[in-house]
C-alpha cells in the first residue's frame, strides 16, 4: 500500500494543534521538520550530532508531515483536513501560512525513511531515550534508558514539551508516589515515572492509537505492572486522588482540565502542565491559581514552558 505525505506548513507554537488535526484524520504518526534543528547541535546520548538534510526544510515556519494510507477514502479525509484548516483560529496563536501540499509515499520507501528523525537522545543527567531500532548501551550505572517505538502517537521525547515534563517529574516525583499522566501518547512519561520509582501510574488519553502504542511502549520498557492505561477524555469521572498529575497537552486542553484537578490531586501534591508558549502563561497560571493551586516553579525551553504547581495543604 502507497501513502500520502500531507505537509502543512505552519509555526513551531501550532505544531501540537496542526498533529492534532493529523492524528484525528487518521495519520499514524507526525514529522516535524523544523529549522531551528539544522543549526542547533541536537543533545543526543553520544554526543554527537545526526545529520538532517536540509533540503525539503522551510526557509521560516515548521512543516509538520502526517501520513495517510492511500486508500478509498483519502480523498474525503484530505477534505476534512483542508476544511479544519480554514477554520483553524485562534487568536493568542499564530498559525503560520497552513498551505498543504500532498505527495505520495511509496511502500517501499515508507518502512525506513522517517525513522532518520529519532535517535538517542539524552533529557537530563541520568534519564536518556532511545528507538527501539538503535542500539545504545547505558553511559553511567544510574542511567535511565527508556526504549520507545513512536508508532502512532506524539510524545518522542524530541519535542521542548515533553523533555520540559521529563525534568519535572525526575525533581518533583517522590519513590512511592501514585501518578495520573493525562493525555499520555506514546506512554513516554508514565514509563519515566515509573522508572524513577512510582507506586502506580494510571495513564489516560482520548485517542485509542495512543492507548494501543503507549500499552506497547510500556510492555517494551517492563513497567507494565506499575502502569495502568485505559481510554479516557482528561480526568471525566476519575475517582482517585494521587500525588502528581503530568499533562503535556495544549493550553486550551489544560484550561479545560483545571477544574478538575483538585479534585484527584492530594494536598500538597504537585501538578505539571506543559504545552504552553510564553504568552500563555499569565492566563495559565491565573486559570490554576483560581482553582486554590500554587505556582512551585516553571521549566522553560526555547518559547515553550511547563509549570509546577502544588494544591495547598490545610493548616
Amino acid at each position: 500500500m502507497n501513502w500520502a505525505e500531507i505537509c502543512i506548513h505552519t509555526t513551531q507554537e501550532a505544531t501540537e494543534i496542526i498533529s492534532n488535526v493529523l492524528h484525528e484524520a487518521g495519520s499514524s504518526g507526525v514529522i516535524i521538520e523544523d529549522p531551528y534543528d539544522l543549526v542547533h547541535a541536537r543533545n543526543t546520548s553520544l554526543d554527537e550530532v545526526y545529520e538532517l538534510n536540509p533540503n525539503g526544510y522551510p526557509l521560516s515556519g515548521v512543516y509538520v508531515k502526517g501520513y495517510l494510507a492511500e486508500d478509498e477514502q483519502l480523498d474525503e479525509k484530505l477534505a476534512e483536513i483542508r476544511h479544519i484548516m480554514k477554520q483553524l483560529h485562534d487568536p493568542e496563536i499564530d498559525f503560520g501560512e497552513k498551505t498543504i501540499h500532498v505527495a505520495v509515499v511509496y511502500e517501499e520507501d515508507w518502512a525506513n525513511a522517517w525513522k532518520q528523525y529519532y535517535k538517542p537522545i539524552t533529557i537530563t543527567d541520568n534519564i536518556t531515550i532511545t528507538p527501539s531500532w538503535e542500539p545504545y548501551d547505558r553511559t553511567h550505572e544510574n542511567e535511565k534508558v527508556i526504549t520507545l517505538d513512536p508508532g502512532m502517537a506524539f510524545g518522542t521525547g524530541t519535542h521542548q514539551t515533553t523533555a520540559l515534563c521529563i525534568k519535572a517529574i525526575e525533581k518533583y516525583m517522590q519513590q512511592g508516589n501514585n501518578v495520573i499522566d493525562v493525555g499520555t501518547g506514546t506512554g513516554i512519561l508514565s514509563i519515566v515515572s515509573a522508572l524513577l520509582g512510582a507506586n502506580e501510574v494510571h495513564a489516560y488519553d482520548l485517542d485509542p492509537v495512543a492507548v494501543k502504542s503507549a500499552k506497547e511502549n510500556i510492555a517494551l520498557n517492563g513497567v507494565d505492572k506499575k502502569v495502568f492505561i485505559q481510554q479516557n477524555n482528561l480526568l471525566n469521572g476519575i475517582a482517585r486522588q494521587v500525588d502528581l498529575i503530568v499533562a503535556n497537552l495544549l493550553a486550551g486542553i489544560i484550561m479545560d482540565l483545571a477544574k478538575d484537578i483538585p479534585r484527584v490531586l492530594k494536598e500538597d501534591g504537585y501538578v505539571i502542565v506543559s504545552g504552553i508558549i510564553e504568552r500563555q502563561r499569565a492566563k495559565i497560571e491565573s486559570h490554576l491559581l483560581s482553582f486554590g493551586l500554587i505556582i512551585e516553579e516553571r521549566f522553560i525551553q526555547d518559547d515553550w514552558l511547563a509549570l509546577v504547581a502544588r494544591r495547598k495543604g490545610e493548616k
